[in-house]
């Protein structure tokens, strides 16, 4: 609700970056047992349901930008192997034995208060300072009630449009 993947996409948009694909992934909506599979991409056969190749994200996003966004639900398991990505570049599809390699620019995101969660040992801090080269702190629209009115203007401009009913003045 604070625009995060917005200002994400205006980012991949004026990077050098911009020319690849635009992935988004909610990382509280992957289950713990389908991370590798999502993100990472599985043989047909890998596991039991794997009844054909699937394409991670990271592939999806090669030459592009992966937006991680609630990057702080993710178990510390997961959090492992995403931090391998991140520093070599380098990953297996599950059910394959060759290596992969992405060329990728990560944004991530989250409401969660990281340090916290670092002292709290639910979040790894080396994986943290991997990927918190640019930190940016959206606030809340509700520590921002200049911006109220002139959103729901513009939403109702564009819902208005969309379905071709009269603005509300």
């Amino acid at each position: 609700g604070t625009g995060k993947s917005l200002l994400a996409e205006t980012i991949h948009s004026l990077s050098g970056y911009r020319s690849g694909p635009f992935i988004s992934v909610n990382m509280g909506a992957i289950a713990e047992n389908l991370f590798e599979s999502e993100m990472f991409g599985h043989k047909k056969g890998a596991f039991t349901d794997a009844k054909s190749n699937r394409i991670g994200r990271f592939e999806l996003a090669n030459q592009g930008t992966l937006f991680l966004d609630e990057i702080a639900n993710i178990p510390l398991p997961q959090q492992a192997k995403l931090l391998r990505v991140l520093e070599s570049g380098q990953y297996e599809v599950l059910g394959s034995s060759q290596t992969q390699q992405t060329n990728i620019r990560i944004i991530s995101a989250s409401n969660g208060d990281m340090n916290k969660l670092i002292v709290d040992e639910k979040f790894r801090e080396d994986l943290f300072y991997r990927l918190n080269t640019l930190e940016f702190r959206v606030p809340s629209l509700q520590e921002r009630e200049l911006d109220i009115i002139p959103l729901a203007e513009y939403f109702i401009g564009v819902f208005s449009k969309k379905y071709q009913r009269a603005a509300i003045t």
